[in-house]
């Protein structure tokens, strides 16, 4: 069947390509005059001066970074802080531990199940100082399995963990932790399989660890510990014997201040450095302050543990 077109072909060739065809504005009064000033609306206006005023303060704020940025690569802004926080407070660990469902998000009567994919040949003995420390908070279900990626895996690592014979029903843990020997790289977490990104490294994971404990410091007592992390790892365990060697002398002078490498408490950083000194083997022939500091913490049960899975 035919169907009559709307609009003869005249008056479509006069507005194309622009439009098909001209309608009535319908936001203007009938018969009014379209002025371009009076079309701007006040709000737009305050929201385009609003925009302009945020852009300015956005570049005075990237110029005072850049200048900041400057100032800290000159060799005066190198000072030690350790000598302004003598007089700080470095709280201890809170009896009740962190709040697990704010840490790990919110399961729903579910176990919170941490699992972390190491390599047996490098075995990395901070975590699992780490897993000793937090069974003595929570009720934690340990568990430790092989990856097919890996032949064999040494007696002692399969028993990290010791033996768990006496297991209860799983909703009775507060905490699941599974440790899977498998050919990476580097140590790998996850505590939400399906929604997040595995966290890398054996310091970044035992910084995660130790925070379940609830332990709140300010940020120059952080960035310490942090700094103590970071030169263990990098240093220490990985650096030449020059390398080494300086760490140790930092970590006698540290020693000699304070019982621990931060404060008056245990933190990562204690961990992470003790751990990182019986891989390397140079344990016996550390300054006398490391020396007093390594028998303080094998005489703690979570390190003298580990201890025997490196005879």
């Amino acid at each position: 069947y035919k169907v009559r077109p709307l609009h003869s072909a005249a008056v479509l060739a006069e507005h194309l390509p622009t439009c098909m065809y001209r309608l009535p504005n319908l936001h203007r009064a009938p018969g009014a005059a379209a002025s371009p000033q009076e079309e701007v609306d006040p709000s737009l206006q305050a929201l385009e001066s609003r925009q302009e005023e945020i852009l300015k303060r956005l570049y005075e704020l990237k110029s005072a970074v850049d200048g900041l940025s400057k100032m800290i690569q000159t060799p005066d802004a190198d000072f030690d802080v350790t000598n302004i926080i003598q007089t700080d407070e470095f709280p201890p660990l809170t009896t009740n531990g962190a709040d697990l469902d704010l840490m790990l998000g919110k399961d729903y009567g579910a176990l919170k199940d941490v699992v972390i994919n190491a390599n047996p040949s490098l075995p990395p003995l901070s975590l699992l100082v780490i897993h000793s420390l937090l069974c003595e908070r929570y009720k934690i279900l340990s568990a430790v399995h092989t990856h097919s990626s890996v032949k064999s895996v040494p007696e002692n690592l399969l028993k990290c963990f010791g033996e768990q014979t006496k297991k209860k029903p799983r909703h009775e843990y507060q905490l699941g932790f599974t440790l899977i020997w498998k050919d990476v790289p580097k140590p790998q977490m996850k505590f939400s399989i399906q929604t997040m990104c595995p966290i890398e490294g054996e310091g970044n994971i035992a910084r995660f660890l130790f925070s379940l404990f609830g332990q709140k410091y300010n940020a120059v007592t952080s960035t310490l510990i942090d700094s103590w992390v970071d030169t263990a790892l990098f240093q220490l365990k990985e650096g030449s014997s020059k390398e080494r060697g300086a760490v140790l002398r930092s970590m006698n002078a540290a020693l000699g201040k304070s019982s621990w490498l931060v404060g008056n408490e245990l933190t990562v950083a204690d961990v992470v450095a003790w751990c990182a000194l019986q891989q390397t083997g140079a344990a016996n022939t550390a300054p006398a302050n490391v020396q007093r500091w390594m028998k303080s913490c094998e005489n703690l049960a979570p390190f003298s543990s580990v201890m025997k899975l490196l005879k």
